[in-house]
Formats: structure tokens, C-alpha cells, sequence
């Protein structure tokens, strides 16, 4: 099962949002971002990995959210920094 056509590699903050909430939600989010603009603010709940070309090369399907971290936090999302606080984004 596909959340999106195959065609996609963009998704909308509102579609990220939807297909990562949930105990039973079908998607994970993760944020794929330097080191540095992680600890500065990430989405909350997101996992840091060294990048999607990492999860494309073992066949999952990575998809980029439009506007990233900055259209999360502009959507009202929490973005927190490293110690779990209110962050930024670098």
C-alpha cells in the first residue's frame, strides 16, 4: 500500500502531519538535517538518521515535507531543541 502516488517525492506539512500521528499511523517522520539544526529545533516525535538516500537504499520510500521544519513550526507544530525545550530553526 501506497500513502501517496508513486510520482510523489513532496508532501504538504497537513500530510505529513496526517500520516504520522497515531500509535497506527503507516508513516514515520524523521528529520534528515544536519546535526547542528537538529539540536537547534526539530519537529516533535522526529528521528535523527544521516539521510533519506540511507532509507531509499534499504527500499523504504522517503518523501520530502514542502517548506520543511520552517512550514511545520509556521503550521502551529511543536519544534523543540535537543533538551526537549521550546527550539528554533537554524
Amino acid at each position: 500500500m501506497s500513502l501517496l502516488p508513486r510520482d510523489e517525492d513532496r508532501v504538504s506539512v497537513a500530510e505529513a502531519v496526517r500520516h504520522t500521528r497515531g500509535t497506527d499511523a503507516p508513516a514515520v517522520l524523521l528529520d534528515v538535517r544536519e546535526r547542528h539544526e537538529w539540536d537547534a529545533g526539530h519537529a516533535l516525535l522526529c528521528g535523527l538518521v544521516t539521510g533519506a538516500a540511507l532509507l531509499t537504499g534499504r527500499g523504504a520510500r522517503a518523501v520530502d515535507v514542502e517548506g520543511g521544519t520552517r512550514a511545520w513550526a509556521v503550521a502551529g507544530h511543536p519544534v523543540v531543541d535537543v533538551r526537549g525545550n521550546s527550539g528554533s530553526i537554524a
